[in-house]
């Protein structure tokens, strides 16, 4: 039984090991709220989330290379909502997508 246990916690040490903490701290920008730090996860593919304290959560979700459709979170726990207009990714930055409709901007450094 010592055996199994031992394993199992093994096991789960092993998983942790290889997880690599996703998330980084970065410096965002939006339209809306200026420049503030964030966090910034990876969601495959180019795909991305953006978070901090008081401040909407964003994603930029990659539909082809350089185009992006864009969800917003604008309260804690809440659902994330589709942004109207496309994103493309800013020609001069690559940290920043723009909205072709709206004319917001979103960037992570």
């Amino acid at each position: 039984m010592n055996w199994s246990l031992g394993l199992g916690a093994g096991l789960v040490m092993l998983v942790a090991a290889l997880s690599p903490a996703l998330a980084k701290q970065a410096r965002c920008y939006t339209t809306d709220d200026g420049y503030y730090d964030c966090s910034f996860e990876p969601l495959g593919g180019g795909s991305f989330e953006i978070a901090a304290g008081g401040y909407p959560s964003f994603q930029i979700v990659i539909d082809t290379p350089g185009v992006a459709f864009g969800y917003g979170r604008y309260e804690e726990g809440g659902n994330f909502v589709a942004l109207p207009g496309t994103f493309r990714r800013n020609a001069d930055d690559g940290a920043c997508w723009d909205n072709d409709e709206t004319g917001v901007q979103i960037c992570a450094w």
